[in-house]
């Protein structure tokens, strides 16, 4: 019988300009300039993150969902908002 496939993502470190994110033998950086929700959160909501899928991240205490890919490359995802700056 097949068992369920988890995905475990783990935050690593926390600086004043980002934190690192390990997805299995990869580790990333989610620097705060290019993912500016993260910016005032807690380290606890930091660290509570989702890996529902391999290219999908989610943060239930922020609600935030990002590719992976858009962590990769965040250039290639500009950020579009509707709130007025």
């Amino acid at each position: 019988m097949p068992g369920t496939t988890t995905l475990a993502a783990e935050v690593t470190h926390v600086s004043r300009h980002g934190f690192w994110i390990l997805l299995a033998d990869e580790e990333l950086l989610v620097p705060f300039d290019q993912f500016p929700w993260f910016r005032k959160a807690t380290i606890e909501q930091i660290s509570d993150v989702q890996w529902p899928t391999t290219d999908h991240l989610y943060w239930p205490g922020l609600d935030v969902d990002l590719s992976v890919q858009a962590i990769r490359n965040p250039a290639g995802f500009p950020l579009v908002s509707g709130a007025a700056g």
